[in-house]
């Protein structure tokens, strides 16, 4: 299929370029909410109420009193209620089915929101050679993360009424990075981008932000492993755990390994210990970048992202104080993303690549 831009002339031709960037981050839009989404459904201990999984017709809530009942029956046979519901009503179990139905449904569209609009972009020629194949990676990541969000659910419906962390951080991985994977595309199409000719960022100011983007993803990651073992709940001061500034359990587990990701105080602690060096390095990249930044969106980016990290910081330690309240925590996690989105828009800029 022959495309608009396989020639240079057509290539600057920025009309079709803003329509798709608009479409990928109104899709960007509804991944974050996802992700935040998926944490609230989590939080609320609702992660658990659909033990069925149907990818055709699950779009369909049920409809009446008597579908209702059946879907109760279902969950009443799973481990979270013998163990942890016990008793629970048709009313209760209505208020954690609707967040976990809430969730698969806005994967659902989000899977429609990106697949109709890239198949009209498609047959009109509006996506340049260079975008198809990256148009397709996304649409196969999507599919394979709704596999594996069902694949993280099997892990609490076997006999421990809890899900695995360990695919509840790839599941928060795989979303992470199909956000990035979007918006770093999405960023190359915008019309300024694509018609300034500002140069790139100093080389160490370059690699200084790469290296901080790869340390905001893996502290997010470490925030996975908080959220599957529910060590937010444990070790609520800071920045003492148990009286110490490093807990005397962190290594109590065989083999060693395992404390990292199975050790509640060291997973917790992991997280401190990230978060607070990813928060330095916000710090060390605005004093560093500011002066040395190649463009006033650079400077921009970096004044954001400054006040993302300390927003960040502040919804952290008051997410674990107050002992993991819903809104503070899905705002925690939400900022995780903010500080991702920003330190790729710097990283973005600095290296100035179009698609």
């Amino acid at each position: 299929m022959n495309s608009k831009y396989d020639t240079a002339e057509n290539y600057t031709n920025n009309t079709p370029d803003r329509q798709v960037c608009v479409w990928l981050l109104v899709c960007c839009a509804m991944v974050f909410f996802m992700v935040v989404l998926g944490g609230v459904t989590r939080l609320t201990g609702s992660g658990l109420s659909m033990v069925q999984w149907d990818p055709i017709f699950g779009v369909v809530p049920p409809l009446d009193q008597a579908a209702w009942e059946e879907v109760f029956e279902l969950y009443m046979q799973s481990p979270e209620y013998r163990k942890v519901n016990i008793g629970m009503d048709l009313t209760g179990f209505k208020q954690i089915y609707w967040f976990e139905f809430a969730h698969r449904l806005l994967g659902r569209t989000i899977g429609m929101v990106f697949l109709i609009p890239f198949l009209f972009f498609l047959i009109k020629g509006y996506l340049h050679r260079p975008l198809i194949p990256r148009m397709i990676i996304l649409f196969v990541l999507g599919g394979l993360q709704g596999l594996l969000g069902w694949y993280m659910v099997q892990s609490g419906l076997v006999d421990k009424p809890q899900v695995s962390q360990y695919r509840l951080t790839a599941h928060l991985a795989l979303a992470i990075v199909i956000y990035a994977y979007m918006f770093w595309i999405a960023l190359g199409l915008l019309p300024e981008q694509r018609q300034t000719q500002t140069k790139s960022g100093p080389p160490a100011l370059r690699l200084f932000a790469g290296l901080l983007g790869i340390l905001v993803f893996i502290t997010a990651l470490s925030g996975g492993f908080v959220a599957g073992l529910k060590a937010g709940h444990a070790y609520n001061t800071f920045p003492l755990m148990d009286g110490h500034l490093i807990p005397e359990v962190i290594f109590m587990q065989e083999p060693l390994w395992r404390n990292f990701f199975e050790n509640i105080a060291t997973v917790q602690f992991n997280h401190r210990v990230l978060a607070i060096t990813t928060f330095i390095g916000v710090i060390s990249l605005w004093i560093y970048g500011r002066r040395r930044a190649p463009s006033r969106q650079v400077r921009t980016g970096l004044h954001l992202l400054l006040l993302a990290g300390m927003l960040q910081v502040a919804l952290g330690i008051s997410t674990l104080l107050l002992h993991v309240p819903t809104p503070l925590a899905a705002a925690h996690q939400g900022g995780a993303l903010l500080l991702l989105t920003l330190i790729l828009f710097v990283n973005q800029r600095l290296v100035q690549r179009r698609i």
